[in-house]
């Protein structure tokens, strides 16, 4: 018996060896959800399962383009168990023809725990406690906002969508680093295993789930993290090498575009 697991293991490496070629840089693609109907009127939304809005959509459908346009094709997607991200997963790859590969649903991919601060509009909140603190909130690495209580109606533990997962692992709030804590176990136990292997593989998650994810692969100090934008349904390519370390990565379609949806974001 331990022959044999020693003949499948040697077996294993070697076909590692031929589906990946060693100089051949990897490509993973990180998608932000389309613009959801809370985006849209300027909620703050964290683990509200809101739906894509009307430009949601279409940013979806476009973003779909633009990686059959550039030949893209995948194996495996992962999705967070938000509707938002899982409606943008469905449309890019009912553009790619490809709705038959298997779609991952996990909340490790989540978009970050915004606590009592879910369901809030933006600009009431800033008015109220001030830019500052607001930003220190909901951008900064390791303070994360004001708590829910365990009774409240928008605590996970209390939902429907997370009964079956241990109520130890559902928060309360998350710093954008309890996030990291989450995004980047999952990435690299289940996700990364399969990139080695040369699979190709699609990430429809949300701005702080691949901001976190991003820090990890770029090693990002906090205060970069903080300043890190990323637009809604815009195709980001990561090129990595065999043990996964960055060799580049840029954004797919009209740079010019995509700077002012940056923009938009940060302002």
């Amino acid at each position: 018996m331990k022959k044999m697991s020693i003949i499948l293991l040697i077996i294993s490496i070697l076909l590692l060896e031929i589906i990946t070629d060693e100089n051949e840089p990897i490509k993973l693609v990180l998608i932000r959800n389309g613009e959801s109907v809370w985006n849209k009127l300027n909620i703050i939304t964290g683990w509200t399962d809101v739906p894509l809005s009307e430009n949601g959509v279409k940013e979806s459908i476009q973003a779909g383009k633009l990686l059959k346009e550039n030949g893209y094709k995948f194996d495996f997607c992962y999705t967070s168990v938000l509707k938002r991200a899982v409606q943008t997963a469905f449309y890019i790859l009912d553009e790619l023809d490809q709705l038959y590969i298997p779609v991952y649903k996990d909340f490790c991919l989540n978009e970050r725990h915004f606590g009592a601060l879910q369901g809030l509009n933006k600009k009431e909140t800033i008015e109220k406690y001030g830019d500052d603190k607001v930003k220190e909130w909901t951008s900064s690495y390791e303070i994360p906002p004001p708590k829910l209580d365990e009774n409240d109606e928008r605590n996970p533990s209390n939902q429907e969508i997370y009964k079956y997962t241990s109520k130890s692992l559902l928060p309360l709030h998350e710093s954008l680093k309890n996030t990291l804590y989450r995004v980047i176990p999952y990435f690299n136990d289940i996700i990364g295993h399969r990139i080695k292997m040369g699979k190709k593989i699609l990430i429809v998650a949300h701005e702080n789930s691949l901001r976190a994810l991003i820090k990890y692969l770029d090693i990002l100090s906090d205060e970069e993290t903080a300043d890190l934008n990323i637009p809604n349904g815009v195709p980001l390519v990561y090129e990595l090498d065999r043990k996964l370390n960055p060799i580049k990565h840029y954004y797919l379609g009209d740079q010019t575009d995509v700077k002012s949806k940056i923009n938009i974001i940060k302002n």
